[in-house]
């Protein structure tokens, strides 16, 4: 583990400035994003392998096969660019601008902040659009409620798959275990349907997401509860947390949710329509599943707070890894 303080100043840097500078979009339009260069690495390989689902068995082991490889190649590139880096006097700058690309706190809140924009000025279908761009679910047809629900959804599922999990695994492994996470978690986004094309192909990628969101899933609903604390709702965020997360879809995105649905006392989840199929989601949370802009600037102030809690958080590991080492 390379926990001690100045792992965690990397990392607590890394979470400032994308928190303040975010990916800046010149960079963006210049050369794209590190997380769009590990997908279409990841498409080549299942453009070449994947015969989607006609031979079952082949498609599962050139699955795992071409993630394995991509695997060994990052952490191996990452680990030599990392041990170079900590060579150089100001190497950790350059680091620390790198961990910046593979965290998306900034960017998250911007995305449900718009939603919440769209929603407080009445405007239904800019809110459709804003909301569009983070949740995989049909918007065309949403209401505020079902809109603003998406949206606070989305901001508990993805706290844990844009921030915490890129730091947890930041704390564990450095530049190479954030890398790494990355990759896995884009292999998921792309390949862990269950559909005739991904089923077999994708199978090893969503089993391996699952795996190393097991602890940060469940870190960033007990950071939520806590986060519930100033407007009195922490014990209820626990408990709903803890009776409703087994009962999402998600072995991992229930406990974000849970603990969002208790802190804002309201439902989450239900059913929702995916490329046209409807998924008979189970309600999370107590109270009303009608949320309006309200809720979701409530969602954000939590988020917020979350977030704060986390800074904290990793600096006293930092200090006692300092210690301890």
């Amino acid at each position: 583990m390379l926990v001690g303080l100045d792992t965690t100043w990397v990392l607590l840097g890394a979470l400032a400035f994308e928190g303040v500078i975010g990916y800046p979009t010149l960079v963006w339009q210049k050369i794209g994003h590190p997380v769009s260069w590990m997908g279409r690495f990841l498409s080549l390989g299942e453009t070449w392998l994947n015969s989607n689902s006609r031979n079952p068995r082949r498609d599962f082991i050139a699955g795992m096969a071409w993630l394995a490889v991509a695997v060994s190649l990052l952490s191996g590139m990452m680990w030599f660019l990392s041990a170079t880096l900590r060579q150089v006097a100001v190497g950790w700058v350059f680091e620390l601008l790198i961990i910046a690309t593979l965290i998306a706190s900034r960017s998250l809140y911007t995305h449900v902040r718009d939603v919440y924009a769209a929603l407080s000025g009445r405007n239904i279908e800019e809110a459709r659009e804003n909301v569009s761009l983070i949740v995989g679910r049909n918007t065309d047809t949403l209401e505020e409620s079902a809109i603003a629900r998406a949206a606070v959804e989305s901001l508990a599922e993805n706290a844990s798959d844009g921030v915490i999990a890129p730091l947890f695994w930041g704390l564990i492994a450095g530049l190479p275990g954030i890398a790494v996470y990355k990759l896995v978690n884009t292999a998921d986004s792309m390949w862990g349907h269950r559909n005739n094309r991904y089923e077999w192909f994708g199978k090893t990628a969503a089993r391996l997401d699952d795996l190393l969101n097991l602890i940060p899933a469940r870190l960033t609903g007990i950071l939520f509860c806590v986060a519930a604390l100033g407007a009195g709702r922490s014990r209820t965020a626990f408990r709903v947390m803890l009776r409703d997360a087994s009962s999402h879809l998600s072995p991992n995105a229930g406990w974000p949710e849970a603990a969002m649905a208790g802190a804002l006392q309201r439902r989450l989840g239900g059913p929702r329509t995916y490329q046209g199929h409807l998924t008979e989601g189970m309600w999370l949370g107590d109270g009303s599943a009608d949320l309006n802009a309200r809720d979701l600037r409530r969602s954000l102030h939590l988020y917020l707070t979350m977030l704060g809690l986390t800074v904290t958080m990793i600096l006293v590991i930092g200090i006692i890894g300092g210690w301890l080492g």
